[in-house]
């Protein structure tokens, strides 16, 4: 299958644009043609997961696109760094570390790329509309992208996404194209659920497992309170999987109803019960109830401004007072929103620590790593013990917060 290439294509591969587009050009007609892209098309937006420093080769190609005069052509968004450039001193890192770390973050800024740094853009001003095409990396931001808003893109992976920016275009296939959206897997919920917020991280967990790459739909799934506890589901469901898109029936965009969100009658059928959610929930956590605690970590994905809102009323109700720290990663715009709102004035008196341009479960943020740490996030639970090695215990937000204030694991009823 050959790659057909418009004028403006050619004229970037030709060099006509500068070394740097024609590098990234050079570099996004290979990938088209390894994944059978007949063309190319125009994209409304990228979101880099490239800013986290994980050696000198990704420095090396992000200043060298610089040194080549390179600009993206699109509005473009950054995932986390591996340093918090607002608050410094949280990051516990040395300088043959922080250093690279450092010049990774702000090599994308000399691009023009914007300064948001977070896994939620989303939450920002750059969050797209129904149908628009994207090229976007980071697990959680490219299944709540496709899912619950309904823009379209693949899963991007570091250098891919920024040649997508770099050129303004990506490759015609996978799920840019309406043909390869509908589901292919069924997941009944049988029984009564309410909204918890656990309930969708379970489920997520569950589809992600038993789904691989394929698109799943759901059915049978309360409607959520927000938009947040889409975004858990959709977190959990690429952390245990590669999940790109789901549909849950009556909920998102492209799932009206069941027919709307098949194509096909669907490979496999699933039902997940009460039991099934409580089975993949107890997995996330490695201690029982009671156990000392030593911190609790939320915002994995970024927290949102409604999630503060839920978070800290919380916190002046129970006001945790045993020196449990309080880590809540969130987006800088949201954080400048919080601060603007005064809603942060009172913040020190419950151990809360805003984490801004990069996650816990990523950099040397946690004061401890010897002790157990609590959270609400999926993602976090799954991912914590092998990243940084910590022993983790998962619940909902308010029995994250009544943890903190007992200073020691407490699990309310699901």
């Amino acid at each position: 299958m050959t790659l057909e290439l418009s004028a403006g294509d050619q004229s970037m591969l030709d060099g006509e644009h500068g070394r740097a587009v024609a590098a990234a050009m050079k570099i996004l007609v290979a990938f088209s043609n390894a994944v059978g892209a007949r063309k190319l098309l125009d994209i409304a937006g990228a979101h880099i997961d490239g800013c986290l420093y994980h050696g000198q080769a990704s420095l090396d190609f992000v200043e060298r696109l610089v040194e080549g005069g390179g600009r993206v052509r699109v509005p473009t968004t950054l995932n986390v760094g591996s340093f918090d450039l607002i608050h410094p001193g949280l990051v516990k890192m040395p300088p043959a570390q922080e250093v690279p770390a450092r010049r990774l973050m702000k090599a994308h800024l000399k691009l023009g790329c914007q300064a948001t740094f977070t896994c939620a853009p989303y939450q920002t001003r750059f969050r797209p509309g129904f149908g628009e095409q994207i090229a976007w990396g980071e697990s959680n931001a490219i299944v709540f992208a496709n899912s619950v808003i309904g823009a379209r893109t693949n899963r991007y992976g570091d250098f891919i996404d920024l040649c997508c920016a770099m050129t303004g275009r990506a490759p015609a296939w996978g799920l840019h194209l309406s043909e390869n959206r509908r589901g292919q897997i069924l997941f009944e919920l049988t029984g009564s659920f309410e909204p918890a917020d656990a309930l969708f991280v379970g489920v997520g967990l569950i589809v992600g497992q038993a789904s691989g790459d394929r698109i799943p739909v759901i059915s049978g799934l309360p409607q959520p309170r927000d938009e947040d506890q889409l975004k858990a589901l959709g977190a959990a469901a690429a952390t245990t999987g590669a999940v790109a898109l789901f549909h849950a029936v009556g909920i998102t965009p492209e799932a009206r109803t069941l027919d709307e969100a098949f194509r096909m009658a669907p490979e496999a059928t699933i039902r997940i019960c009460r039991a099934d959610i409580d089975q993949a929930l107890a997995k996330l956590s490695s201690v029982p109830d009671g156990a000392p605690l030593a911190a609790v970590s939320l915002g994995t994905p970024h927290f949102s401004h409604e999630e503060w809102m839920r978070l800290l009323p919380m916190l002046r109700e129970v006001a945790p007072g045993r020196g449990i720290p309080i880590y809540v990663n969130t987006g800088r715009a949201t954080f400048k929103r919080l601060q603007d709102e005064g809603e942060l004035d009172d913040a020190q008196k419950f151990n809360l620590i805003p984490v801004t341009d990069t996650c816990t479960y990523v950099t040397s943020v946690l004061e401890r790593l010897d002790g157990v740490v609590m959270t609400n996030s999926g993602k976090f639970a799954h991912y914590a013990p092998g990243n940084i090695g910590v022993t983790v215990a998962f619940g909902d937000l308010a029995d994250c917060v009544r943890s903190a204030a007992a200073g020691r694991v407490v699990r309310g009823a699901r």
